[in-house]
């Protein structure tokens, strides 16, 4: 299965190749192996996962493909993140493993023999390395070779070929069956597993603590939120490999939009922040938190009384959480407290129908792991209408979002959105909250927000001395 010679993805604003300098390309290069311990941290995992999987699909070929590259605009790609059943596979997590295919091979009717099949390292005998844009290292940098992907991974290793030659067999983009098998196989982590997402949590919580310290200069700008979005980011990008999804930086009424990133509001001292977040590790593991933050750094009494609701709700669902219970029991638990608390407000005539959604409009949590909303193609028996494992991690997450034309709503509740979510993992004897370090009652939060705002004046002012 060897790689044909392939045409370097060039521009019409390349400059031409002279012979002489084409020559001069095609000589004097040093070998540059990779050394030391370049073993994945998942390698030892990996085999135990291609197990299980093979046990689900015997002696058929199973193919899942990293994906490929999309294009942005003209000649510029978006940002590559494997597939993440290709990741939890391999352990391989890179822009550079854009087009790579893991397959099983059939090894008889109960076992598979993994092969990865991968873009060999660009070579100096051709022109690709530094002429194609897409692939060429002196353009993307440098790629493992086979040999080093298998030591890397523990992989047999093959050289990439047209996909349209890989033999026909169970692809994880087209077959239903497998992507559920996929996402099942994933429902429960392994402790190696809830270590990363912890860790992208406690980036997350760094994050928040970020923000909350650029809120004056945010405040003073015209896309505040913009603002806000900026220094999240940054800090995602410097710990890991980025966002696990696109942040939500909603203030005022639009936190009253579910998945408001426009971002290009200003802020508003006397109004909420709803502030939607999380970091992926560079293990491709993703946290979501949600904290809305009042931007004077002190609750209206009518911004208390809404948030109020919302964290008893949050209690109510977490106290749900336990081996054994339904998966849906923590967002009944939820969804009571808010349809009890609209009933004393006397926006709802009773709390036993279902007209709190108008208010609540989604789920009040997830499945969190490699994706932000994890295991999302499993089977409803598996997963939504299943039963809770130590193990699992998911987010509890009620909101309310008083739209601001609602006129079933009095005038003071109208444009106020609150949300407030957290990453728990399921545990032999309940749950445990991953996200504590970010505190979430109004005294917590307000008292968190003066902290940081005094010692970034403290750090103004010295630097000032």
């Amino acid at each position: 299965m060897n790689e044909p010679a392939a045409t370097p993805r060039t521009v019409s604003h390349d400059l031409p190749i002279s012979r002489e300098f084409e020559d001069s390309m095609a000589r004097n290069w040093a070998s540059t192996p990779l050394s030391g311990d370049i073993r994945l941290p998942a390698a030892a995992l990996t085999p135990a996962r291609r197990a299980r999987l093979s046990a689900r699909f015997p002696g058929e070929r199973v193919l899942i493909p990293a994906g490929e590259l999309r294009v942005r605009s003209n000649d510029c790609d978006h940002r590559f993140r494997p597939h993440s059943g290709y990741a939890w596979l391999t352990g391989l997590t890179g822009e550079d493993q854009a087009g790579h295919v893991l397959v099983l091979e059939p090894e008889g009717p109960h076992r598979h023999e993994a092969v990865l099949y991968v873009r060999p390292r660009s070579a100096r005998t051709d022109s690709g390395f530094y002429r194609d844009r897409r692939h060429g290292e002196f353009w993307v940098g440098r790629r493992p070779d086979l040999a080093e992907t298998e030591r890397m991974t523990g992989i047999r290793c093959a050289p990439l070929g047209d996909p349209a030659t890989l033999p026909p067999g169970r692809d994880a983009v087209t077959d239903a069956e497998l992507a559920a098998a996929l996402s099942e196989l994933r429902l429960v982590k392994d402790a190696w597993e809830v270590e990363q997402l912890q860790l992208a949590v406690d980036h997350t919580a760094t994050g928040f603590e970020d923000v909350v310290r650029a809120l004056p200069h945010a405040l003073a700008h015209p896309r505040g939120e913009r603002w806000i979005e900026g220094v999240f980011n940054l800090r995602a990008r410097v710990e890991g490999n980025g966002t696990g999804y696109e942040t939500i930086a909603a203030s005022g009424a639009h936190a009253c939009t579910l998945h408001w990133i426009r971002n290009d509001g200003p802020l508003d001292a006397r109004e909420l922040l709803l502030l939607d977040a999380g970091v992926e590790t560079d293990s491709l593991y993703t946290a979501d938190i949600t904290r809305t933050l009042p931007l004077s750094g002190r609750f209206t009494p009518v911004q208390r009384q809404v948030y109020d609701l919302v964290l008893a709700a949050q209690e109510a669902g977490i106290a749900a959480l336990r081996p054994g219970a339904r998966f849906r029991d923590f967002h009944r638990a939820a969804m009571r407290v808010i349809a009890e608390g609209l009933t004393e407000w006397g926006v709802l005539k009773n709390p036993d129908a279902d007209a709190h959604r108008r208010y609540t409009l989604c789920g009040s949590g997830h499945m969190l792991g490699l994706d932000v909303h994890d295991c999302a193609q499993a089977r409803a028996d598996a997963y939504l209408d299943g039963v809770l494992e130590a193990g699992q991690v998911l987010t509890v997450e009620p909101g309310l979002y008083l739209q601001p034309d609602d006129e079933t709503l009095p005038v003071e509740l109208r444009g106020i959105g609150v949300r407030v979510e957290d990453d728990l993992v399921i545990t032999p004897e309940g749950a445990r909250l991953l996200s504590g370090a970010l505190p979430r009652t109004p005294d917590g939060i307000e008292a968190w927000m003066g902290e940081l705002a005094e010692e970034g004046t403290n750090t103004r002012s010295d630097v000032g001395r």
